[in-house]
């Protein structure tokens, strides 16, 4: 299969939906399939649709250019929707409309969690051919060799990392546990990492703050802690707390959004109102929890797998996918003829 995967794909650290791309394209390379990440090629089969919105860095191509490609270029390649984004996750107000405009073109929808499906399915989104796929991180970077337990009366030494520097990324907790830091009886059971970017006019007092890694580095300084903690709100999936589980931390992890789906059965929940509770029981089940935790059950080639067995699926049932789509877009002559020809010198600059 040829597919097109519709991310600009950086180099360096950047968020979790770079590094799926990344990681399904290798995996995807690995099983023989080709990937590119435009819609130059005419004889594309599968078209994922991973960022529609223009103004993102990280979109190599919107649901519109999607659209002008079916109608004038081909045909029958098949539209595959991955949502990872909502309003509910950074108190926006217009992601959500957005991203259901976008769906429109989508043959299929492949959610990061349930918790997501289900949000955009009570605003109308269509439900035939709907998945839910839970991410998963690099097993050959994120593992736990290298990863030493903590010793008997050895602090406890917490980490999370975050790209995104939005507070609700976990702020409200992070900043508590900051301030926890201040008294004695805690600062001499507990330390705890900041690896990643911060909110403006934030910083830390009792925290170790450490700028954005990524690949061997982060993990390596991951494995220099006990436990991992995640308190991002309304978090869709996440791969900041996949990639802790990995690296054979136990899990402190906020009842919020998708994550209980990733973490449930491998660490403690919390929520806002007994953190400091679950941070105690954490501390005095630490060995406990690390049983647990070695038997965390995905990376992304699990992930992968599950995406290139939809893929075919989809490819076995074309005939009947293609014949049931909405093909009720206009566009005019001149429309085509300015698509033809800018599709043309695309192809003549990259030859």
């Amino acid at each position: 299969m040829k597919i097109s995967i519709g991310t600009n794909i950086k180099d360096g650290p950047w968020g979790g939906g770079n590094l799926f791309a990344i990681n399904l394209t290798n995996y995807l390379r690995e099983n023989g399939h080709e990937v590119i990440y435009n819609l130059n090629e005419s004889n594309i089969d599968i078209i994922l649709m991973t960022e529609p919105r223009k103004t993102s860095e990280s979109s190599a191509f919107t649901n519109y250019d999607i659209q002008k490609y079916l109608t004038y270029e081909n045909n029958n390649a098949l539209v595959v929707h991955r949502i990872n984004e909502c309003d509910e996750r950074k108190m926006t107000n217009y992601v959500n409309q957005y991203l259901l405009n976008a769906n429109k073109v989508a043959d299929a929808t492949i959610y990061v969690s349930t918790w997501i499906m289900n949000i955009f399915h009570e605003l109308g989104i269509d439900k035939k051919d709907n998945f839910v796929v839970l991410g998963g991180a690099n097993k050959q970077i994120f593992n736990n060799i290298g990863y030493k337990p903590r010793k008997e009366n050895e602090k406890l030494k917490i980490v999370t990392h975050h790209w995104g520097a939005n507070r609700n990324k976990g702020f409200h907790i992070y900043e508590l546990l900051d301030n926890l830091l201040d008294e004695k009886k805690w600062s001499e059971k507990i330390e705890f990492k900041y690896i990643g970017n911060l909110p403006k006019h934030f910083t830390f007092r009792n925290v170790e703050h450490i700028e954005p890694l990524s690949g061997d580095s982060l993990a390596s300084e991951i494995k220099k802690s006990h436990i991992y903690l995640t308190a991002s709100i309304n978090e869709p999936s996440g791969n900041h707390h996949i990639e802790g589980a990995q690296c054979g931390l136990p899990l402190l992890y906020i009842e919020s959004g998708g994550i209980p789906e990733y973490c449930f059965g491998y660490g403690i929940g919390f929520n806002n109102e007994n953190f400091i509770e679950k941070l105690s029981l954490m501390i005095d089940n630490y060995e406990n929890e690390l049983e647990k935790i070695k038997k965390y059950p995905r990376n992304s080639e699990i992930m992968s797998e599950e995406f290139l067995n939809i893929f075919q699926n989809l490819i076995q049932n074309k005939d009947v996918i293609i014949k049931n789509r909405n093909n009720n877009f206009n566009y005019s002559k001149s429309d085509a003829f300015i698509y033809r020809m800018s599709t043309k010198m695309r192809k003549l600059i990259n030859k």
